[in-house]
C-alpha cells in the first residue's frame, strides 16, 4: 500500500510539471523572451494584438542580458525568445550543450562606434581606448567594422577574434567587455562597438556621435538577422506557427519601418 502511496505521488507530481510551464499546448498563452529595444517593443506594441486576434496572448519576459533568455528558454521555461542572431545561438549551443533552433528570421540592427567627445574617425589615436562585446560573434562584428574604416586589419575567426587581428593603422587600445555593459560607459572610453539594440535602449543618438556604423546589402545581412527561437521539437508546435504568422504580419513590417528607420530593417 506505501508503495502504492509513493507511486500515486510520484505520478501527480509529474502530472502537475507537465501541465504548468510555459512549453505545455493546453494554454493559450505565449511565453517569449526579448530583450527591450527593439524586441520586447515589437512584440508588446503589435505582436501582442495581432496575436489577440487569433486568440492567443503573449506573455513578454524582458531581459537585460543575452545569456539569461537562451538558459530559459532551454529549461523551458519559455516557449520563445527574440533578440540573437543565427551565429550567436550556434555558439551558445556548442558551449552549452544547449537545443536551440531557429525558426523565423525578422529584422537587423546596425552595430556602430560611438564617442561621447570625438566627432570623426581621424580623431582617434595611438592609445585611444574603444570597448567592444566579448562574446565570439559580436566581437568578429565588432572588429569587422574596425577593419572596415581602416583602424586595424583583421581576418574573421569567431572562435578567436582577437587571434585574427593582424596589425593596427592606429594603436588602440580594444577592451571587449559584455555587450549589455558597453552603453553604460559613455563616459569612460573614446569609443564604444554597440550592438543596435542597446544603442537604441541607451538613446545613444541622442548622447553621443555616431563616427560610424554598419551598412549591408540584403546579401551581407544574412549573418546579422534576429531570429525567433525555440527549443529543438518546438519547431511545428501551435504556439510556434501563430507567433510566427504574427511576427510576419504586414503590420509588423510597418511598424518596424515607421518607428526605427534605418536603425533596425525588417527582413521578411
Amino acid at each position: 500500500m506505501k508503495k502504492l502511496s509513493k507511486l500515486c505521488v510520484a505520478f501527480a507530481t509529474i502530472l502537475a510539471l507537465t501541465a504548468c510551464g510555459p512549453s505545455s499546448n493546453d494554454n493559450k498563452t505565449i511565453t517569449v523572451g526579448a530583450t527591450a529595444v527593439p524586441h520586447a517593443q515589437i512584440l508588446n506594441d503589435v505582436v501582442k494584438d495581432v496575436l489577440k486576434e487569433d486568440g492567443w496572448e503573449l506573455d513578454v519576459v524582458e531581459f537585460t542580458d543575452y545569456v539569461q533568455p537562451n538558459k530559459s528558454l532551454e529549461d523551458e521555461e519559455l516557449d520563445a525568445n527574440y533578440f540573437q542572431t543565427l551565429a550567436y545561438m550556434e555558439e551558445v549551443n556548442k558551449e552549452n550543450d544547449w537545443h536551440l533552433k531557429e525558426v523565423q528570421g525578422v529584422h537587423y540592427e546596425a552595430m556602430g562606434l560611438y564617442s561621447k567627445d570625438l566627432k570623426d574617425l581621424s580623431e582617434l589615436k595611438d592609445g585611444s581606448e574603444i570597448l567592444i562585446p566579448n562574446d565570439g560573434s559580436n566581437e568578429d562584428r565588432a572588429l569587422k567594422l574596425l577593419a572596415k574604416v581602416g583602424l586595424i586589419n583583421y581576418t574573421s575567426n569567431v572562435s578567436d577574434p582577437e587571434s585574427g587581428i593582424t596589425g593596427y593603422n592606429v594603436n588602440v587600445k580594444l577592451t571587449p567587455l559584455a555587450a549589455e555593459e558597453i552603453a553604460n560607459h559613455l563616459e569612460d572610453a573614446d569609443g564604444l562597438v554597440v550592438n543596435g539594440n542597446y544603442a537604441l535602449e541607451a538613446k545613444l543618438k541622442d548622447k553621443a556621435n555616431v563616427l560610424t556604423s554598419e551598412e549591408f546589402t540584403t546579401e551581407e545581412a544574412a549573418p546579422y538577422i534576429n531570429y525567433v527561437v525555440v527549443k529543438e521539437g518546438n519547431e511545428k508546435s501551435a504556439k510556434t506557427k501563430a507567433l510566427v504568422k504574427a511576427i510576419t504580419s504586414d503590420k509588423v513590417k510597418e511598424y518596424i519601418s515607421k518607428t526605427y528607420g534605418k536603425a533596425v530593417v525588417g527582413t521578411f
